[in-house]
């Protein structure tokens, strides 16, 4: 799923199969890092719908030419993906016709990731992708605001102070007037009942532009590619309307209806239950997949300011053409098109589709309905001919500069309505090939080209990460990309078709396409990638003493011919050897492995905890003819999603620790994804990962074992497995269990797959600390998990990232000792953050602390606490 390949990454991948694990285990380990930062062992690709725009049945065709006569529409908010309402969003889509969209505040960055080691930006690249994906099954659009997903928040206030109220804002009001919504659903409401900080913002933000997005005086930037709109409404999807009608607040008097959502759509052969099933499954790396409910569902919708409904969401709301000046002629022939559909002949509607589209060119072209229908009809010539379009370029990857063979085809379908194809052309690769071919049906044109990239093409990033972001908001520059699901694509075709004697220009972005033998035809997203990348082998080094590290990196060629030095830049204090390196890559894709050294000097540097610890950056730079390259390559490779690319900065975190470690020999159970077995090895011990046949041998060999994050959650093996892993504790060994989620669709009812996670009784709650700066007392200071063998102090807290922790113990036996407690801001004190027992003549651990995030981002307070766990047998 990576770039950079891990033995643990991969593990991942194969753990539902423990002796599949154990080779991918062994394969791994005689691995060059060559190979471990470049090549994934599972190899997995994005299978289609993703790709062009395809033929479709009969059936939509016509729930897509009754759409036509709806001119309404609606913009559902909430704070996350999978927190809209996906059968509200299919009823809205797919029964009521109406133009929707979902605009999701976050991207979900700081989500908890089910399939795979991704976290931040990158598992926010992952729930894009599955929001799309969710949109491609019910039919909305999809948008974003700029704000990140910093993880559980418990107040709106927290949540928009982080990302700033004005900039986000600004962002919903951009989104109202630019796709201007006759009416708002929000999915939560603005204050505690929400459940999530995040929740209550989206709620509170859209009930705040929906006052302003119609005033010329508020964010007048906007006005340069907007109008000021004023929605009729904005309304409230109420979860159960029991519980809030015995918790209304005062301002909600207004009317409370229900909509029946649960209906059968005859043209499509499914619900909209089973619809919003398959869309809300599409949330895989949340464990979202969910059954169909194929029976009535009533949902309901309160309105909380404008115009007050009485019994339907669009009530006041002209949903027909006579919104539209001058649109009688386009009404007429809708009616026609309706009523004249031969499902058998889909194509005979061609030419009245053609005058339609005529007529709405007549109307004016600046009101987004018009321009929405427009595209619609487009659409809909499409579907109707069966038409296919698409170009290939022979590779996913080129660099700016460089040329490549593109093949474009054209197929044909029908003698019903006469098709020539008179224009090829790629407007940014200087393509114009003009044509006059009729199509015939079946026949595939075939169109070659060798076309340049241009030579100053930005490569692809994704437009949110192209800057560093500032606190809770990415940097975006350009008004227009503003919540933009992804970047418009660089490099397209313009295929110019006469159809019925009037001329259509449709465009494709180029998409790289391979056949797998498993899987069939596969699209990727083509990308432009810079001369050359560098992968750095890890990215934290930590240094416990004056001993010098390795460090390992790839370079890789981003075209054919590269040759130069790469060295690595570092502050001062600092060693590092050699002072540069040179490459010579002579084909396309192949990679170089060098190897420096590096080791502290005596130069003070940051401090953030211990009197010693310092954290400074290193940054790789590869210098060729053609100028520096600081960015490296890292893939984000699932079957249920396009593969996404990014390329960040080449360059890892050097971490100056005073640690001390007395355990060397650690067994690790991967759970649902961390790098925490790369922090141990920074730390000088040696980690074995386990799997069922490591665990069926003799544990004793290990100073301590650690568990993943929610490995309990979700590893069936383990209940096979715990008996012995008690035992081993009892024997004299130290365990240490991460956090585990409550609840859920697991085993057992407490959503674990064992009965007791320790060797005393816990339950484990949801308690959670979510301001990483929130106070940690100690509540035996004198506690051996406080002394040794590091000295612990409340500055080891200092630096932490996105929080403290969660899914805390509570209802712990008296034979647990809690070792902190910990509260957020005016609320009672946690004690459960993390738990110890002596048993037998071993150790347990239980801690909800966020390991997983803070030693992946190189926090020295928490290498020290973490090595004093494993130690503590020692």
């Amino acid at each position: 799923m990576f770039a950079s390949l891990t033995p643990e990454k991969s593990y991942l991948y194969a753990h539902h199969n423990p002796q599949a694990a154990t080779t991918v285990l062994q394969t791994l380990r005689s691995l060059s890092i060559a190979c471990l930062l470049f090549v994934s062992i599972l190899q997995t690709s994005a299978q289609v719908p993703y790709g062009p725009a395809r033929p479709a049945p009969p059936g939509e065709i016509l729930l897509n030419l009754k759409k036509l006569n709806v001119v309404g529409s609606v913009l559902y908010v909430a704070a996350h993906p999978d927190d809209e309402n996906t059968l509200m969003l299919s009823y809205l889509a797919k029964e009521r016709l109406s133009r929707t969209a979902y605009l999701s505040l976050t991207r979900g960055d700081g989500g908890q990731n089910l399939i795979g080691v991704e976290q931040g930006e990158y598992i926010g690249l992952i729930r894009t992708q599955e929001l799309l994906a969710a949109r491609r099954v019910d039919g909305p659009e999809q948008f974003f605001s700029r704000a990140y997903d910093f993880g559980f928040s418990k107040s709106t206030d927290e949540a928009v102070r982080t990302w700033g109220r004005d900039q986000v804002l600004a962002d919903v009001v951009w989104r109202i007037r630019t796709f201007r919504p006759d009416i708002i659903i929000t999915r939560f409401p603005p204050d505690p009942r929400a459940g999530h900080g995040h929740h209550s913002a989206s709620g509170y933000l859209a009930e705040e532009a929906f006052k302003i997005a119609g005033d010329p005086t508020k964010f007048p930037e906007q006005l340069a590619y907007a109008k000021p709109w004023q929605p009729k409404r904005i309304m409230w999807n109420v979860f159960i309307p029991s519980a809030f009608m015995s918790n209304k607040k005062p301002d909600e008097a207004g009317n409370l209806i229900g909509v029946e959502t649960g209906l059968f759509n005859p043209l499509l052969g499914k619900s909209y239950g089973e619809i919003a099933a398959e869309s809300r499954s599409q949330h895989k790396s949340q464990g979202f997949g969910v059954a169909a409910n194929r029976g009535a569902r009533i949902d309901y919708l309160l309105t909380k300011a404008g115009d007050p409904m009485q019994q339907d969401p669009f009530d006041g709301v002209d949903m027909t053409w006579k919104r539209i000046k001058g649109s009688e002629s386009v009404q007429t022939l809708v009616n026609q098109l309706i009523g004249q559909f031969r499902p058998d002949r889909p194509a005979a509607s061609v030419p009245l589709l053609v005058q339609l589209h005529k007529a709405l060119g007549k109307l004016d072209t600046t009101d987004i309905n018009v321009r929405t229908k427009l595209a619609d009809v487009e659409l809909l010539i499409q579907q109707c001919l069966g038409l296919w379009f698409e170009t290939n370029p022979v590779d996913y990857a080129a660099t700016p500069g460089e040329r490549i063979r593109v093949n474009s085809t054209v197929v044909g379908r029908t003698t019903e309505v006469p098709v020539r194809l008179l224009r090829v052309r790629d407007p940014q690769a200087g393509r114009d090939t003009t044509l006059n071919l009729t199509l015939k049906p079946n026949e595939v044109v075939p169109l070659t080209a060798q076309l340049s990239i241009p030579a100053k093409q930005a490569i692809s990033l994704p437009y949110w990460l192209e800057k560093p972001m500032q606190k809770g908001l990415f940097q975006v520059d350009d008004q227009r990309l503003i919540g933009l699901p992804e970047n418009p694509p660089a490099l397209t075709t313009e295929f110019t078709f006469d159809i019925a004697g009037e001329q259509f220009t449709f465009s494709r972005p180029w998409i790289y396409k391979f056949t797998d033998p498993v899987d069939g035809e596969i699209y990727r997203p083509f990308v432009v990638q810079p001369d050359v990348m560098i992968n750095v082998a890890e990215k934290v080094y930590a240094f416990a003493d004056n001993s010098p590290k390795t460090i390992e990196t790839v370079v890789k060629a981003g075209r054919a011919g590269v040759s130069g030095t790469l060295s690595l830049s570092v502050p001062a204090g600092w060693n590092i050897t050699p002072a540069n390196a040179p490459f010579d890559l002579k084909d396309k894709g192949q990679e170089a492995r060098l190897t420096f050294t590096v080791s502290p000097g005596k130069a003070p540097g940051a401090t953030t905890a211990g009197a010693t610890d310092r954290i400074d950056r290193i940054q790789a730079v590869a210098t060729t003819a053609n100028g520096q390259f600081t960015r490296g390559i890292r893939l984000v490779d699932y079957k249920h999603i396009p593969t996404q690319t990014n390329f960040p900065l080449s360059e890892a975190k050097l971490v100056r620790l005073d640690v001390k470690t007395t355990a060397k020999q650690i067994g690790y159970i991967m759970g649902a994804g961390d790098e925490v077995p790369t922090a141990l090895r920074q730390m000088g011990c040696t980690v074995t990962l386990l799997d069922p046949i490591e665990l069926n041998k003799d544990l004793s060999r290990f100073d301590a074992i650690v568990v993943g994050v929610r490995a309990y959650n979700t590893e069936d093996y383990l209940k096979f497995y715990q008996a012995k892993l008690l035992q081993y504790v009892q024997n004299g060994g130290t365990m240490i269990v991460q956090y585990v989620t409550p609840g859920g669709s697991a085993v057992l009812s407490n959503g674990l797959k064992v009965n007791q996670l320790g060797p005393y009784p816990f339950t484990v709650g949801r308690d959670r600390v979510t301001e990483e700066d929130a106070k940690m007392t100690f509540i035996n200071p004198q506690h051996p998990l406080l002394n040794t063998p590091n000295k612990l102090t409340e500055r080891d807290f200092d630096g932490w990232v996105q929080e403290r922790g969660l899914y805390f113990a509570v209802d712990f036996d008296k034979a647990y000792e809690p070792i902190f407690s910990a509260a957020d801001t005016g609320e009672a004190p946690k004690n459960g953050s993390l738990i110890y027992a002596k048993h037998g003549k071993g150790h347990f651990i239980y801690t909800g602390l966020a390991f997983f995030r803070q030693l992946p981002a190189g926090v020295p307070g928490a290498y020290r606490l973490f090595a004093n766990l494993i130690s503590v047998g020692k």
